[in-house]
């Protein structure tokens, strides 16, 4: 008799133990990882589903065995988005810039650089750890962070940004919580994704995509090409298919033509796979924006206009199309948002907010709460009232765009490099007007704004999304969540400090902070107008995409293609989109839907393989503590 996959139970407390389990193994290597691929520089997490692979093949042997102690679906999502948020917290974008930094600005601060005398009067003493004779263990290394005098020199900064970042986080949940409804099942945007992590653990594995040839085929093209990348990465004289950047600048070399900057073709098998799943029009704008602006950059210097500074302020044109991005999709979001102003004011009991994670009345007091959070804690850092309100309203407009963009459209990668806040305001007002105490402050929130590419609130929104679609408790979901980024955050401090005092403190991301703000103050900035008009041509020409794409059925350029089309990894990956556009295009073309639905599974093997096999040469590295190839750039 065929044994039935147990039916689904959701965020139980086994899968949230089971999450916490795997969260230090996972913030360890995220934190460790130097040289052996970046796991969360793309949306889809390879450590992640490395885990949850490993997790479902297990699985896959306990309903043979043991039936009745094997995992549903719901439990092992409810781990999947645990990793998920506490990799995110860890990575690349966050907390792995945030922790070298606080104890950077003291240790490195020299006569010659006048730090000291710049701006360490304006730092907080629970920002940083100060004192650059207890920092030589850190540095040095060969030491332990196992005793009381270095726990104790850390505990006040770790405790103080943990808490600053809960509540970062956590009020992006409570947003969640409000546009959830609307996003997953008004308007049934697709997530695509979520697709590997959703078909890969259908019935606990016992009836997922783990079961298709076709993915298994994938899988295997995917891994053969890896190993053998793996072998020429130690072995030179093994021939490689790939995997690596091929610039072809080089080829260009009298003007205007140079001006077309570094240009790399590249084709990995993941980002085929992973661009499979996003709309048509959303993966020609991408890589048709991205040779636009290299066309913009050769017509510039034709023109003889190169020379401006700045020009032609792809940057500031994407950060304008961003907002534009997040004001756009309130306005599709604005009927819905007065239904929840409503049932929050009158309680109308038409509107049911009973199976939301949060009733709309608590989520509002969350997102308030945590706002006063953030709000006090920059108060008394110093910062200036107008420019907390503005400098987060800002940073959620950009977190909303990027939620809105991967929800409806999957975008591999939304990076938006150093064009958070924190740069575009003294480009906007000049420095002089932020002041000192500002630019102080606003360096160390540079930690969660030099780019949005591991950004954790799209996880937030695809984990409500999965439990719609396998029915987990969305008020379980939501406090598996709100642990897993506290541990997430807990764990990531412990990861570096044990690293750092075993092999020396590591600068990574901290000297583009404090040498910009050095600069700042040297030699301050007056208001950049053609940037801040380049933002504005930006945000326009987003809405005038969108406007287009609404009146003319077959208008082909999508407004997210636009913004994210400038950023640094679209230069990787977009060689790779515009394959997987033609072969997706093809299929449609020449076999129809049904042709295309029976590809699906392959495309989930490209990514799953090259997935599996990547972490297993970074494990290997991080072992061996020797570099091996990466996939991820």
């Amino acid at each position: 008799m065929k044994r039935l996959p147990p039916t689904n139970k959701g965020a139980t407390f086994r899968a949230i133990l089971i999450g916490l389990l795997l969260i230090p193994f996972n913030t360890y290597w995220i934190t460790d990882s130097v040289g052996q691929g970046y796991p969360t520089t793309v949306s889809l997490y390879f450590n992640v589903i490395f885990c949850i692979f490993w997790l479902t093949l297990f699985n896959l042997l306990l309903l043979k065995l043991a039936p009745k102690h094997a995992l549903s679906q719901g439990e092992i999502l409810t781990v999947y988005v645990m990793l998920s948020l506490a990799s995110s917290l860890a990575g690349h974008d966050m907390l792995r810039v945030l922790i070298p930094m606080i104890p950077h600005a003291f240790w490195y601060a020299t006569p010659e650089n006048e730090w000291a005398e710049l701006f360490h009067r304006y730092v907080p003493d629970w920002f940083a750890v100060k004192d650059k004779e207890f920092l030589a263990d850190f540095y040095r290394g060969e030491s332990t962070l196992y005793t009381w005098e270095h726990i104790r020199g850390w505990i006040v900064p770790t405790l103080s940004w943990t808490g600053f970042f809960f509540a970062l986080t956590f009020l992006m949940l409570c947003i969640n919580v409000i546009v959830r409804k609307q996003w997953t099942e008004h308007e049934k945007l697709s997530y695509p994704i979520i697709q590997l992590p959703l078909e890969m653990t259908r019935g606990g594995g016992a009836t997922g995509a783990l079961r298709s040839r076709a993915l298994w085929l994938g899988f295997g093209i995917a891994a053969a090409i890896d190993i053998i990348n793996g072998l020429n990465f130690l072995y030179p004289s093994v021939p490689s298919l790939g995997g690596k950047l091929y610039d072809i600048r080089p080829y260009f070399t009298t003007k205007p033509w140079n001006a077309i900057g570094w240009t790399p073709i590249a084709l990995f098998p993941f980002a085929v796979g992973l661009a499979f799943f996003i709309p048509l029009d959303l993966a020609f704008s991408c890589w048709f924006f991205y040779i636009f602006w290299k066309v913009e950059r050769i017509v510039g210097a034709a023109l003889g206009v190169r020379s401006m500074p700045g020009f032609p302020f792809i940057d500031e044109q994407s950060f304008g199309a961003y907002l534009g991005l997040c004001i756009l999709a309130l306005i599709a979001t604005r009927r819905h948002l007065l239904n929840v102003a409503k049932k929050i004011f009158t309680g109308d009991p038409s509107i049911d907010d009973s199976k939301e994670p949060l009733p709309y009345r608590w989520a509002v007091v969350g997102l308030l709460l945590s706002f006063g959070f953030l709000f006090t804690y920059s108060k008394l850092a110093g910062m200036s009232s107008w420019v907390i309100v503005l400098f987060f309203l800002i940073y959620y407009m950009i977190a909303i765009a990027v939620t809105r963009m991967r929800a409806e459209l999957g975008s591999p990668v939304h990076d938006l490099h150093f064009l958070g806040p924190d740069s575009t305001m003294p480009k906007i007002f000049g420095t002089r007007k932020l002041g000192p105490q500002n630019l102080t402050v606003m360096t160390y929130y540079y930690s969660f704004n030099r780019a949005y590419r591991g950004h954790p609130m799209p996880h937030q929104l695809e984990g409500f999304k999965l439990a719609e679609r396998t029915g987990i408790d969305n008020r379980r979901l939501f406090l598996a969540m709100s642990i897993a980024m506290l541990f997430g955050i807990l764990t990531t401090f412990w990861a570096y400090l044990h690293i750092s005092y075993i092999e020396g403190g590591r600068a990574w991301f901290a000297w583009e902070a404090f040498n910009r703000l050095q600069s700042w103050l040297v030699n301050p900035r007056q208001p950049n107008r053609p940037g801040t008009i380049a933002m504005l041509i930006g945000m326009g020409i987003t809405f005038f995409l969108m406007i287009m794409r609404m009146r003319i059925f077959w208008w082909p350029f999508h407004p997210a293609g636009f913004a994210i089309s400038s950023s640094w990894s679209m230069n990787v990956f977009w060689f790779s989109i515009f394959v997987s556009s033609i072969i997706k295009w093809s299929l449609l073309k020449f076999g129809g839907l049904k042709t295309h639905r029976k590809a699906i599974p392959f495309f989930l093997g490209l990514i799953l393989g090259e997935f599996i096999i990547g972490s297993i040469w970074a494990l290997i590295g991080i072992t061996i503590e020797r570099p091996m190839y990466r996939f991820l750039y």
